[in-house]
């Protein structure tokens, strides 16, 4: 089923150790690939309760929210051109508080990771970019 309207997702940069907590995604648009944690708005959420609550179910991790620091867009067309996926991603940097990384809901593997380790992982162009650009790191 083909989305009626973009869809608000959210997602936490969370750092521990000079280490980046990264998700190994499960499900489409982004299966098979590491990124950011996260996931989608829910109604009357604010994007820090829902960072906070995705983070916690794809990851096992508790984090305090705090604000954006990157916004983009996802938008997959099928070959007729139609639109598969349309999501405005909104990314804040957040506080790592406690707990120890277990993967949930569509993530396949969450970690820890150094800038050396991202090196020879395959990760989203747009985290590679976000993490470099505002944080310096990999």
């Amino acid at each position: 089923m083909y989305p009626d309207q973009p869809r608000v997702g959210v997602g936490a940069v969370v750092f521990k150790n000079d280490k980046i907590l990264l998700v190994l995604r499960g499900k489409p648009p982004a299966e098979g690939v590491w990124a950011i944690p996260g996931g989608r708005l829910n109604l009357g959420e604010t994007l820090k309760e829902a960072a906070e609550r995705e983070i916690r179910e794809e990851t096992g991790i508790d984090i305090r929210a705090g604000e954006p620091v990157f916004t983009f867009d996802v938008i997959e067309r099928d070959p007729d051109g139609g639109i598969r996926f349309h999501y405005v991603i909104v990314d804040l940097a957040a506080e790592y508080v406690g707990g120890v990384p277990s993967a949930g809901d569509d993530a396949v593997e969450v970690r820890w990771v150094s800038a050396a380790e991202m090196d020879a992982m395959d990760v989203n162009p747009t985290t590679r970019k976000l993490l470099k650009t505002r944080f310096s790191f990999g």
